[in-house]
């Protein structure tokens, strides 16, 4: 967490020659998913469109979250 309470990359990924590749793989973890679905919460609505591209996003979200969890057979 940065100084205002939000979630920082550290200036040392910046340098790193591998850096998309392991951000990548952190979006990947229970932590990613955590922040992404926060990040859509977070948004605004934008109408009836807006509401419905908000929910069919957190569902995909929820879909390749659930093979992490080992629930898919």
């Amino acid at each position: 967490m940065g100084n205002e309470g939000f979630r920082e990359i550290v200036p040392e990924c910046f340098k790193c020659a591998e850096r998309k590749e392991c951000l990548q793989a952190a979006l990947q973890t229970e932590q990613g998913f955590e922040l992404r679905s926060e990040a859509l919460d977070r948004s605004s609505s934008g109408g009836l469109m807006g509401s419905l591209k908000r929910w069919s996003d957190k569902k995909a979200l929820s879909k390749r979250q659930k093979p992490q969890k080992g629930t898919r057979k």
